[in-house]
């Protein structure tokens, strides 16, 4: 099974935008997926469809399966650790790396994506961020970024850390962020910047195909 890490520079930048649009050109490509977001905030019992792992299961045909996508939902749209402890809950580092190994151990599936929440160096609990997650499971990693101004700092220390830590970053996508300078000039200098690692353009267009990130990565 191949499995990637799903990673931000930053919040609402388009991870689930981009891991929904690659489990869709995974399947396309006649691959078994599957997917997990082990916590999100900001969720609203009310109205689940709106929410990302709804999403990640609309993305893979499984439209019910967003409870087993997200074990962990608070409705606060805030830190991980901070939205659990407005419902009396006590987020641990140890629970979330066993939930997700737990989960990845029991898939039977081509392809599956973690997805974080937040940024690489986002509070999960209150004492451990998305980067001591990550490196615990050890996945390659997808690094999504913006393209607004001052993406290029955000993406290039991500990248610093997430490689002083050992972990491997297979792709980079810029995700196109609204109201934002033009987004072929910031891809175009950020691939001055970063020449290691292959850099992809995710238009916020909900109909695009992630083609050439399937063939990067798949």
């Amino acid at each position: 099974m191949k499995a990637l890490f799903v990673a931000g520079t930053g919040t609402d930048l388009g991870k689930t935008h981009v891991a929904c649009a690659l489990l869709r050109a995974a399947q396309a490509r006649g691959l078994c997926v599957d997917a997990f977001k082990p916590v999100v905030s900001g969720f609203d019992p009310e109205a689940p469809e709106t929410s990302d792992p709804a999403r990640l299961a609309a993305a893979m045909g499984r439209p019910n399966a967003w409870a087993e996508i997200s074990p962990r939902r608070y409705r606060a749209p805030l830190a991980p650790n901070l939205a659990a402890r407005l419902e009396g809950h006590t987020l641990a580092m140890a629970d979330l790396i066993a939930d997700c190994r737990t989960w990845l151990d029991g898939r039977d599936t081509d392809f599956a994506l973690v997805e974080g929440a937040g940024g690489v160096m986002s509070p999960m609990t209150d004492d451990a961020t998305n980067l001591d997650l990550m490196a615990t499971l050890a996945l390659p990693v997808l690094l999504v970024a913006g393209s607004y101004l001052g993406t290029a700092s955000h993406l290039l220390t991500a990248l610093e850390v997430l490689r002083a830590r050992g972990l491997k970053v297979v792709g980079i996508v810029v995700s196109e962020s609204l109201d934002a300078p033009n987004l072929d000039q910031t891809v175009e200098m950020l691939r001055t910047f970063e020449r290691q690692t292959p850099i992809v353009v995710a238009p916020r267009d909900p109909d695009w195909s992630a083609a050439e990130l399937a063939d990067l990565l798949l």
